[in-house]
């Protein structure tokens, strides 16, 4: 039997309808809708011991990677899930009973979690002076809720990376201007020129793995060398859902890393670059009105959606590029993280 029909019970369940529901919520992150759905799977789930369950929510969580494209962060919280129940007390007179009291747990513990930004967001304030400078990257959920935290206390001034080819720097951008935050959008090229204005980076995490490193929007690995380079603070936030028992030794190692990434054409026919407006329509300058004085708008090229295709959307920073990690169980060395995940799994 297939890990989709074992993921699918016999009342009509679908867990990947069930997850994509729960993601509906844009308070809701990814491993977080992955643990609320297998909570989901157990309440519906007909089996009868802890092995058939664990194999149920193995089976789900399968489906669950193999149709989400980058599987990372969801990993993660299927982990933390089936960790919990595997290793939870069996001291229930019924295993329904069990059963009922891991759902509850589940939705208890799903709960608790929505409260994590702002815990982190608390905690790092104490390392956000007045008018500090910060950078950050692409878009993140907690990093937002810590800048408009700190916005209400101190004054900050804010670069953010434009954060190609999705371009979500630009959200973050009308987020944080729309909120009365000066902030000033950078070429993901110009992260350098930019690097000596800056007191610290900020930034939000896909994941953070076994060995303290981070994963993290493509373009995160190279701010955090230049901020090495310029002896500028790295910071990292990460909801403690997010750490990984996954220990990548370089990018290749990372489980989205795929043959066609960085991959050379067949064909050695050039493939022609479009021409015209920038596509993100919530760009607030264009390509054009920026390179007006050297580039007209015709001139200005843009990458194809194939050429787009063989670039990574992840990366992986060591972790002795990272200065801190900041999480809602407190603000961590690197080190300090594989501590807490070996004992987050040792029971």
């Amino acid at each position: 039997m297939t890990a989709t029909s074992e993921a699918t019970t016999k009342d009509g369940f679908d867990i990947w309808t069930t997850y994509q529901s729960i993601l509906k919520d844009e308070e809701i992150s990814t491993p977080l809708a992955a643990i609320l759905a297998l909570t989901e799977l157990v309440q519906r789930s007909d089996a009868g011991t802890m092995f058939e369950l664990v194999k149920a929510l193995n089976d789900g969580a399968k489906v669950l990677n193999e149709r989400t494209p980058n599987p990372i962060s969801l990993n993660a919280g299927c982990e933390l899930f089936i960790a919990f129940v595997t290793l939870f007390p069996h001291d229930s007179d019924s295993f329904s009973d069990l059963k009922k009291e891991l759902v509850k747990q589940g939705q208890k513990y799903a709960n608790e979690a929505l409260t994590y930004r702002q815990k982190i967001a608390r905690l790092t304030l104490e390392f956000i002076k007045d008018d500090s400078i910060i950078l950050t990257h692409s878009y993140s959920r907690v990093v937002m809720k810590t800048l408009l935290c700190a916005h209400e206390k101190k004054r900050i001034s804010v670069y953010v990376t434009e954060a190609r080819p999705r371009g979500l720097g630009l959200r973050t951008y009308e987020e944080l201007t729309a909120a009365g935050i000066p902030c000033t959008v950078v070429l993901d090229s110009a992260v350098s020129y930019a690097m000596n204005k800056v007191d610290f980076v900020l930034v939000g995490s896909e994941a953070v793995v076994e060995s303290g490193g981070l994963i993290n929007a493509v373009g995160s690995n190279q701010i955090a060398i230049i901020a090495k380079a310029a002896n500028v603070p790295f910071y990292a936030l990460a909801e403690s859902y997010k750490f990984h028992r996954l220990f990548p030794l370089s990018q290749y190692d990372l489980p989205t890393h795929k043959p066609n990434i960085l991959s050379f054409p067949l064909t050695a026919a050039p493939t022609p670059c479009p021409k015209g407006s920038v596509s993100h329509k919530n760009q607030p300058v264009s390509m054009a009105e920026r390179n007006a004085s050297t580039l007209t708008h015709s001139q200005t090229r843009y990458m194809t959606q194939e050429q787009i295709a063989r670039n990574p959307d992840v990366d992986y920073t060591r972790p002795d590029l990272i200065t801190l990690v900041f999480s809602d169980v407190g603000s961590l060395t690197p080190e300090g993280v594989s501590q807490y995940l070996v004992g987050m799994f040792a029971g």
